[in-house]
């Protein structure tokens, strides 16, 4: 069970990696500090949203643009809550 989850870990790392320096620095982040303490559906939900190509996933999380569906809608509000809180301690 801990390799299977280090290996999860591993994989959505990689796909974090993004374009856009500002968009690696969230995601990874979130996904360092945040990720472990989500619901199973949260983190389905994450992985999800890693779908979303960069210019669009950018405005998603600076809150410029909201997602349709309302489940990423949720997640994109738990990364922009949980990088608020990082950034205000």
């Amino acid at each position: 069970m801990i390799e299977a989850n280090l290996q999860t870990k591993k994989r959505l790392k990689w796909q974090c990696r993004r374009g856009m320096l500002e968009l690696e620095l969230f995601l990874n982040d979130f996904l360092e500090y945040d990720y472990e303490q989500l619901s199973d559906l949260d983190k389905s939900l994450f992985v999800d949203l890693l779908k979303v190509i960069d210019p669009v996933l950018f405005d998603y999380l600076m809150g410029t643009q909201e997602p349709d569906d309302y489940g990423l809608r949720d997640i994109v509000r738990t990364i922009r809550e949980a990088t608020r809180q990082r950034v205000k301690t």
